[in-house]
């Protein structure tokens, strides 16, 4: 399903951006350019789909003349360590709140650059299929510990609900953990744990053979597509834990409660080197990339186009789509310079 080499392939961005570097900054000015002579190491999460994004961010800094080399893919707690002690220089996945822990962990505004919303309003949560929803009158994650409720989701024979959730070392790991432990439903679910694309997977082809299914999930998602919220599953309701504050306190405007807050993502950078990098900075904090064209673009990749060429591509397209936007960040840049 995914291109399982696309981080040992070079990406070969320089090359695209030798060209059209040159289409926008006369040849006499490129010398002046401030990433000149200057290595850029973005990094990513273990997740496909936020490739398209890392791109879009090195295509970006390309025009000011960084050399960008071909983004390291690691697991979310570890990004937060490399970028912190400055061993990369990036990262377009760096979610709020879920993300916070990580942040203030590794130094927070000390050693990291965030400044400015990369994308925004990314929900997540639990979701069960409709019909299972709909028979036995389930909205609530606390129904969970009736072990009649839970018994419908055990997918091993062991009695307990078995939720689809999260690779160890992701932010939403611990959240995920959290819930479990302060609502005392450790003794009826297990969360299931290892590469979430293949557990997602197993999961969409027990709901396709008329099983029932309980799954963690995020916005944007190519899963969101496949499994519709509100046509094919529904999402469970979450209280929140007791004696919540702050993050913790998940409740939405509308009343609504699915155990997270809406995030924010950003570009999250090391400080030291933005910095002495104050055209980049600004790059960074002016950069937006609207959430329904993440989604859009992952939806693709989820039906074949997947392979480093294809992502290569989309972002072509986006940046073509969008060629007054993104110019407008290129200048805004040069002018921080």
């Amino acid at each position: 399903m995914t291109d399982k080499n696309r981080l040992n392939r070079p990406i070969h961005l320089a090359c695209a951006a030798a060209i059209s570097l040159m289409a926008w900054v006369p040849i006499a000015q490129a010398q002046d350019l401030p990433g000149k002579g200057k290595d850029v190491l973005p990094l990513l999460g273990t997740v496909d789909e936020e490739m398209f994004q890392t791109l879009i961010v090195s295509r970006a800094l390309e025009k000011l003349g960084y050399t960008v080399k071909d983004p390291k893919g690691l697991e979310n707690g570890t990004e937060h360590v490399v970028v912190g002690q400055g061993d990369a220089t990036f990262m377009a996945n760096h979610w709020i709140p879920l993300h916070q822990e990580f942040y203030e962990r590794n130094g927070g505004a000390k050693v990291f650059y965030r400044e400015g919303m990369f994308s925004t309003n990314a929900a997540q949560g639990y979701l069960i299929d409709k019909a299972t929803a709909e028979k036995y009158k389930i909205t609530d994650i606390m129904q969970l510990k009736d072990p009649k409720i839970a018994k419908l989701f055990d997918t091993d024979g062991d009695g307990k609900a078995d939720l689809t959730g999260c690779n160890p070392g992701w932010g939403c790991e611990l959240a995920i953990n959290k819930h479990l432990k302060g609502l005392g439903l450790e003794g009826s679910v297990t969360h299931r744990q290892g590469n979430y694309a293949a557990l997602i997977a197993d999961t969409i082809a027990r709901y396709q053979s008329g099983k029932p299914v309980l799954y963690y999930v995020w916005t944007p998602y190519w899963v969101n597509g496949v499994l519709k919220p509100g046509q094919d599953v529904v999402w469970l309701q979450v209280p929140n834990i007791p004696n919540a504050k702050g993050d913790d306190d998940t409740r939405l405007p509308n009343g609504k409660n699915y155990g997270f807050k809406v995030n924010n993502q950003y570009i999250l950078a090391n400080k030291k080197w933005t910095d002495a990098n104050p055209a980049a900075a600004k790059l960074f904090a002016t950069m937006q990339v609207p959430i329904e064209d993440i989604t859009a673009q992952n939806l693709l990749m989820r039906n074949g186009e997947n392979k480093t060429a294809d992502i290569q591509r989309h972002v072509d397209s986006w940046i073509k789509n969008n060629q007054a936007k993104f110019d407008g960040w290129i200048k805004q840049a040069l002018a921080a310079k």
